[in-house]
């Protein structure tokens, strides 16, 4: 059993993880947020060497960015084909994590490296960085603020060019807390937003923070003959123009859309 933020003693007697675990079951609420039934659209091949941190489109093209010291890129990709039209490496200190187009920027979060790294999007030249004062995870934008999370349950609306807060979120399914918050993806005032080591993605509300449906993937993992490790990103999909989905050495990109309503 893993408990975020700690851990559990060996002193803990099993009689008393029991009962937490019992109190946790039943404080779960009765009508968490429902599932929202899914359709794949299409897939295409994708780079099973990319461990996919962050995804998003620029106009017909999308941008991803790869994570791993010594293995972190930036790069443009034809969503058709899967091909990549341009790879820049990160320097080898760091480890690439969220990414979204923002102020005619590609905003590039790192993980623990405390820095923000700026791109031109249609060349992928270095504009600059910043400093960061958080744990890197997933970005996207809600045409306003950029919208970040740490790998707990918040999420920060921060200010585009001094990346002040501007605002937090915490994020429940019921009376739940959804830690693990990964990739984001913003689309029609929804946050969509990997829950790592799962395959589920949340359709937060923004403003409230609550957890309006789930996406549960596992069934595309079918189609990956047993490759490819978590579920990671997201993105509008340039081609269909519904959302691309895909994961960390993923071999396929998949394109799906909502086949009903998310909830009010």
């Amino acid at each position: 059993m893993r408990w975020y933020g700690g851990r559990v003693s060996g002193r803990t007697p099993r009689l008393a993880l029991l009962a937490a675990l019992a109190l946790l079951v039943l404080a779960a609420p009765a009508a968490a947020a429902p599932m929202v039934p899914w359709r794949l659209v299409d897939e295409r091949p994708h780079d099973r060497e990319a461990y996919t941190q962050g995804l998003v489109a620029h106009g017909d093209v999308l941008l991803e960015s790869t994570g791993g010291y010594g293995a972190s890129s930036v790069r443009r990709v034809d969503p058709a084909t899967g091909r990549v039209l341009k790879r820049v490496a990160l320097a080898d200190r760091y480890f690439g994590e969220g990414l979204t187009v923002h102020g005619g920027r590609a905003v590039q979060l790192t993980w623990f490296e405390g820095r923000v790294l700026f791109w031109a999007p249609g060349t992928l030249a270095a504009r600059g960085a910043r400093a960061y004062a958080w744990e890197g995870w997933g970005l996207t934008t809600d045409g306003t603020s950029l919208i970040a999370s740490d790998g707990t349950d918040t999420l920060r609306f921060l200010d585009p060019v001094t990346f002040a807060v501007r605002r937090t979120v915490a994020v429940r399914d019921g009376s739940i807390a959804v830690p693990f918050l990964n990739e984001l993806e913003y689309r029609d005032g929804i946050v969509w937003a990997n829950v790592y080591r799962s395959d589920r993605i949340a359709l937060i509300d923004p403003a409230s923070g609550r957890v309006r449906g789930w996406l549960d993937m596992a069934r595309l993992r079918s189609r990956l003959d047993g490759q490819g490790e978590v579920l990671n990103g997201i993105a509008r999909d340039p081609v269909t123009g519904h959302m691309a989905v895909t994961g960390k050495l993923w071999p396929r990109l998949f394109a799906i859309r909502l086949a009903g309503k998310v909830p009010a």
